[in-house]
């Protein structure tokens, strides 16, 4: 899972990019409003942690932009302020959550599990589907009502990826970095490849669950010409 630290005190977020790679995040780091929220709008992340305090544009007004342009992201503020009206005022603005500097670290990854949660298509800490389509992250299994799909490596990367942001715009930029990475260098065509495959995929196990039951919820990759893909639940 990837998350966007924005804070300006530079040894406080380097010391949480060490904490939250040993646990399995991937991490990117902006020092300033602005910064962070161009990161926060030209990629995609599961959580943002945004400091209140920030040069150039605040983490109130930061998390207020996002909103009115329609991000659904997770948002979590830490702030020095630990008054009502403060929290109060953050979470109208748009926060999800609110941790009080100094904190525990093993709260904040607490709320940050928490948040990942409440995006609506975690079934626990080990599962993630949209429908009847299930990916179980410890076996590495993925159904579709009682039918078992095969799918490579780069396929269940590609489809962790979209099920987690379902109904969101994916960018191929975006899949290219997520799922590729370096490798994407040597095959810009992947994405295309990979989502008909995955959706050819997704197509037969939906015809051969067919008789499970009267109505199957399966969702769909759609491509948005010019943009990228959306996983959209039929």
């Amino acid at each position: 899972m990837r998350i966007l630290l924005i804070d300006d005190e530079k040894k406080l977020v380097e010391a949480l990019k060490q904490l939250f790679v040993e646990n399995h995040f991937a991490v990117d780091l902006a020092h300033d409003g602005v910064e962070g929220l161009e990161l926060a709008r030209n990629d995609v992340y599961d959580v943002l942690i945004v400091d209140v305090m920030l040069p150039h544009l605040s983490g109130y007004e930061l998390v207020e932009i996002l909103r009115k342009e329609g991000s659904s992201v997770p948002i979590l503020l830490l702030t020095a302020k630990d008054g009502v009206d403060d929290r109060v005022y953050g979470l109208d603005h748009g926060a999800d959550d609110y941790l009080v500097k100094p904190f525990a670290t093993s709260e904040l990854l607490a709320r940050v599990r928490a948040l990942t949660r409440r995006k609506g298509n975690v079934v626990g800490t080990e599962k993630i589907g949209v429908g009847d389509l299930q990916l179980d992250l410890v076996t590495r299994q993925v159904t579709c009502g009682q039918t078992v799909m095969q799918l490579t490596a780069k396929e269940f990367l590609l489809l962790e990826l979209f099920l987690r942001h379902e109904g969101q715009v994916l960018p191929k930029e975006v899949l290219l970095d997520r799922v590729w990475g370096y490798e994407a260098l040597l095959d810009t065509n992947a994405v295309e490849i990979y989502v008909h495959f995955l959706r050819k995929k997704l197509l037969a196990a939906k015809a051969n669950v067919a008789t499970e039951k009267a109505t199957l919820h399966i969702p769909m990759i759609e491509t948005v010409r010019g943009v990228g893909y959306v996983l959209k639940a039929l």
